[in-house]
C-alpha cells in the first residue's frame, strides 16, 4: 500500500475533532517541554561545560569574533547557530519520547478485540502446518484456500459420489 493511500486512509477514519483537540494539546505539549529544555535541562548542563550557555554556541563564518550570538546577529554575521540546533534535538527528543509513552499507553488502554495483535487467535493451515490467524479464508504462507476445504471435508467430494 503506497503512502498516499494510507494517508487517505488515516485521514478518512480519523475524527476531525480528534485532531484538532490532538493538535491543541500537542502546542501547549510543546510549550512545556521548550521551557523545561531551555529553562532547567540545559543551564545545569552548561554550568557542567564552564557556564557555558547553549544559545550562544555559534560558528561565525565571517570570520570575526563576537562576545555572543545576539552581538553577532546585530553585526549582521552569518552564523551557525549549532547550540540552538542542541536545544531543539534535546527539545525534539524529550517530545518523541513523551509521545511514545502516551501512544503506548493508549494501546494498553484498548480492549482486546480493538488491538489486532492482541486479539488474533491462531489455528493451524492443515496444508502447511503453520499457525494462522483464526479468521483466515486463505493461509498466507501456502496460499491455500481454507473456506472451501472445510466445505470439501463436511461435504462428501463430488468426484466420489455413488451412483
Amino acid at each position: 500500500m503506497g503512502l498516499f493511500q494510507e494517508f487517505r486512509q488515516f485521514a478518512i477514519k480519523g475524527s476531525a475533532v480528534d485532531i484538532g483537540v490532538g493538535m491543541v494539546l500537542g502546542a501547549a505539549f510543546s510549550g512545556f517541554i521548550d521551557s523545561l529544555v531551555k529553562d532547567i535541562l540545559l543551564p545545569p548542563i552548561g554550568l557542567l561545560y564552564s557556564k557555558m550557555n547553549f544559545q550562544d554556541l555559534y560558528i561565525s563564518l565571517s570570520g570575526n569574533a563576537y562576545p555572543s550570538l545576539e552581538k553577532a546577529k546585530e553585526a549582521g554575521a552569518v552564523t551557525i547557530n549549532y547550540g540552538l540546533f542542541i536545544t531543539a534535538f534535546v527539545r525534539f527528543m524529550i517530545i518523541l519520547f513523551a509521545v511514545f509513552l502516551v501512544v503506548r499507553q493508549i494501546n494498553h488502554w484498548k480492549k482486546p478485540h480493538q488491538h489486532p495483535i492482541d486479539s488474533m487467535t491462531k489455528k493451524e493451515c492443515p496444508y502447511c502446518c503453520t499457525p494462522i490467524p483464526s479468521q483466515a479464508i486463505i493461509c498466507p504462507n501456502c496460499s491455500s484456500t481454507l473456506e472451501k476445504q472445510e466445505h470439501i471435508r463436511k461435504k462428501t467430494p463430488r468426484w466420489r459420489i455413488n451412483s
